[in-house]
């Protein structure tokens, strides 16, 4: 955590009693105070991020001079605390700030939300967010020297730099996941600017960064659009799987307390309340690192790490084995005569129960499916409860259990074996081929990544022993990513109906989700077969890129052909690449094979 020891400001802090829960024992005291060190040691790349994550568009001298506006601010608050200016949330100080800058409202088209205050204002911030970044000139790409001299000599401004292009090219993901990503590059920029051959370091040892970000990027993303759209509940239900599943040993009130505070910590994250954030996620582990004891016995070796580590070594443990004498089911949700009393009496924490019990039964199964039997559950027992003897009506369930995990374990079954079927290119190139279909609406980018990201879970998953689970989870985080978090994505009816109408079910929704009918393709190709001699220089991976890309355009521009007839156009396309990179002239065989590929095309 090097990079992370400069002096900050404390305004975050002074007003810290608005938003938090004070500390009623020394433990807890303790840990706050390390929290506000590590916000006030912190501040400037809180800012950086907050403010890159709010106006994506901004220069990163306009973010520097922020934060600088902002240190001044911190002094006069010091010196005198009741200014106007210095009493607020934290967030809220930052957003009446930013929408302070003479003329940046105006300039990136905020001002509507500068109109508003507090809540609404809050609101509106998260909405303008954007998650589709190509509007955003490409990620700077320095040599891997000229990268090291810029880091030796100014490591601080490197940084910064650094914190700034990813946090505004991921505008939905958490600030701690943000400045962990950080802390980690930090390290490898380390590592690999004393070594000789720097461009195979940085290639090697950022992968797994990459991987970090991308990875918690989903699973932030599916947490924030399920919580847009399906409100706080949602969340509530989600972590009780996940905890269930985790720690089956857990004692149901731990459970819940431990839900309750690690739910409080997604909503001002994805609103992108940073230091809120930073405290309520802090907040969290410290309460499962205080109750260990009868949560796990291998949280211990989280918790004895540095209070800043213990999160993800949280995140990254094993699953527990389940308790031995731990019955196959939980014979009172569905035996008891008393069912409906006991939803009736505590609805909420009813429904957390069932998750509880019933996926520390069922580790095999994803988080998906445990959320799936919920809701199969929860409309039974809304069907049975009308009726003169409830108890007759839901003694099957344990039977619709098993007829909705029957049909999810087939749909992996069956979607592996075709995957295995087409193999791994015909694979990719038929998730292209769907996910445009589906959803034209999108940018070529934006649907050649879900794609990758398609093919990359099938290729993990399919292979290992936990089948269904892995591809379960894997591909709704996929889906997660399609449906998006916020209001400024309408991709179309179709498509909006299964991000809207169950989040447990959409995988299912999606599987029986064929073309856009109501899509409108383009007029003209665009320059689509126009080709350029600069294809023949390019690296495998460009090459593989741009045909990917010519695959999802043609897609869009000629939906009514058929996959096999899409297919042939596509082999067409990529012959005629080699053909011409070979050719002695390769403008001149474009010039002349372009043509006659758009003429097939009509």
């Amino acid at each position: 955590m090097e990079w992370f020891k400069l002096a900050g400001f404390v305004i975050c802090l002074l007003f810290l009693s608005e938003s938090l829960t004070l500390p009623t024992n020394p433990q807890d005291a303790d840990h706050l105070k390390t929290t506000q060190t590590f916000i006030q040691d912190n501040t400037e790349y809180i800012t950086i991020v907050a403010f890159a994550q709010y106006v994506q568009e901004a220069t990163f001298e306009e973010v520097e001079m922020f934060a600088k506006e902002m240190m001044a601010l911190k002094d006069k608050c010091v010196a005198d605390m009741a200014l106007p200016e210095c009493s607020g949330l934290p967030n809220d100080i930052l957003q009446k700030s930013i929408c302070a800058v003479e003329g940046l409202p105006q300039k990136y088209n905020f001002s509507h939300c500068c109109a508003k205050s507090d809540l609404e204002r809050r609101g509106c911030f998260y909405l303008n967010k954007k998650a589709d970044v190509g509007f955003l000139p490409p990620l700077p790409m320095a040599d891997a020297e000229k990268k090291c001299q810029e880091y030796k000599q100014k490591k601080d401004l490197f940084l910064k730099k650094y914190l700034y292009e990813v946090a505004r090219r991921n505008p939905f993901v958490f600030v701690t996941t943000l400045l962990s990503v950080a802390t980690r590059f930090e390290d490898v920029a380390k590592t690999c600017c004393e070594e000789e051959d720097k461009a195979s370091c940085f290639q090697t040892k950022a992968s797994p960064v990459i991987k970090y970000l991308k990875e918690n990027s989903a699973f932030e993303k599916t947490l924030c659009g399920a919580s847009m759209r399906f409100g706080p509940r949602i969340i509530t239900l989600i972590n009780a799987a996940i905890i269930g599943q985790k720690f089956p040993k857990i004692e149901f009130k731990t459970l819940t307390s431990t839900v309750k505070h690690i739910s409080s910590t997604d909503g001002g994250c994805c609103e992108g309340d940073a230091v809120g954030c930073i405290h309520t996620r802090s907040m969290a582990v410290n309460h499962i690192c205080t109750n260990q004891d009868s949560i796990s016995t291998k949280v211990k070796e989280c918790c004895d790490k540095p209070i800043l580590e213990r999160g993800d070594c949280i995140v990254n443990l094993g699953r527990d084995e389940k308790p031995s004498d731990l019955s196959p089911r939980e014979a009172k949700f569905t035996d008891s005569k008393d069912v409906c009393q006991h939803r009736d009496a505590d609805q909420e924490n009813f429904m957390i129960e069932f998750l509880y019990e019933y996926s520390r039964r069922h580790q095999d199964l994803s988080t998906p499916e445990i959320l799936r039997i919920g809701e199969v559950y929860e409309n039974l027992l809304d069907d049975c409860c009308k009726k003169e003897n409830p108890s007759d009506c839901y003694s099957h369930a344990e039977e619709k259990f098993n007829e909705t995990t029957e049909k999810s374990l087939k749909m992996v079954q069956h979607s592996c074996e075709q995957a295995q079927k087409l193999g791994k290119d015909g694979f990719k190139h038929e998730c292209l081929i769907r996910f445009t279909r589906m959803a034209p609406q999108l940018s070529t980018e934006e649907l050649t990544s879900l794609s990758q990201d398609t093919v990359k879970a099938f290729s993990v998953c399919c292979a290992q022993e936990e089948q269904f689970s892995c591809l379960d989870n894997s591909v709704d985080l996929v889906l997660g990513e399609l449906c998006g978090v916020n209001q400024k994505r309408s991709i179309n009816p179709a498509v909006e109906n299964c991000c809207q109408s169950s989040f447990a079910f959409r995988r299912h929704c999606f599987y029986d989700l064929k073309s856009d009918e109501i899509y409108l393709p383009q007029s003209a190709s665009q320059g689509l077969f126009t080709f350029h001699p600069d294809l023949c220089q390019a690296t495998n991976e460009e090459r593989q890129r741009r045909q990917e890309r010519f695959l999802v355009d043609l897609v869009k521009l000629k939906p009514q052909h058929a996959d096999v007839k899409l297919l042939s156009l596509f082999a067409d396309f990529t012959h005629l690449v080699e053909q011409c990179c070979q050719a002695e002239g390769p403008e001149a065989c474009f010039n002349e094979e372009g043509p006659k590929l758009e003429a097939k095309a009509q």
